[in-house]
C-alpha cells in the first residue's frame, strides 16, 4: 500500500478490524520511510462485475462512480453519511448476488432509484430526473404524479 505522505510503496500494518458497518476491514497503517500513519479501508469483492451501457460499451463496475452518482442528488440534503453508506454496500451486495458478472446498466440505475425513494423523496427526484432525461417541467410534473408525490414530498 503506497503512503499518501510521500509515496512509498510498502507500509506496516498495525491494527486490523472490521469497519463499523462490517463491509470493510479497517487497517491502520505505518510508513517505515517517512513515519506517516494513515487507515485504509479494504472492501472483499465477491466477484469481478461488468457493466453493460445502453450503447453496448462495457465497463468495468467502479464502485466509486456508484457512491459519486448516489451523492450528487443528496447534496444539501440533511442525510448521515452512515445511511448513504449503508445505501451503497446494499446495492453493491445486490448487485454480487445476482449471479451475473455482466449486468445492464438500467439494473443499476433502477436500483438507485429505488434506494433514494426509501431514502430520500427529493435526492429521488432529482436522480430521477438526470436519469430519466427529463427536458421539460412537465417531465417532473409527470413523474411526480405517476410517482405519487404531493408538494410536501410525502407518499
Amino acid at each position: 500500500m503506497r503512503c499518501p505522505f510521500c509515496g512509498h510503496m510498502e507500509s506496516q500494518v498495525k491494527d486490523s478490524r472490521p469497519s463499523e458497518d462490517g463491509a470493510a476491514i479497517r487497517r491502520r497503517r505505518l510508513c517505515p520511510e517517512c513515519g506517516g500513519r494513515f487507515t485504509t479501508f479494504e472492501r472483499v469483492q465477491l466477484r469481478e462485475l461488468t457493466i453493460v451501457k445502453r450503447s453496448g460499451r462495457r465497463t468495468p463496475f467502479d464502485r466509486e462512480k456508484l457512491a459519486r452518482s448516489v451523492s450528487l442528488p443528496l447534496r444539501k440534503r440533511n442525510i448521515e453519511a452512515e445511511r448513504v453508506d449503508r445505501l451503497i454496500n446494499g446495492i453493491v451486495r445486490q448487485l454480487e448476488s445476482m449471479g451475473e458478472t455482466e449486468l445492464p446498466s438500467t439494473v443499476v440505475g433502477e436500483m438507485v432509484m429505488k434506494a433514494l425513494k426509501a431514502l430520500d423523496d427529493v435526492a429521488y427526484v432529482r436522480y430521477a430526473s438526470v436519469y430519466r432525461d427529463f427536458k421539460h417541467t412537465d417531465d417532473f410534473a409527470q413523474f411526480l404524479s405517476v410517482e405519487g408525490l404531493n408538494e410536501d414530498g410525502e407518499d
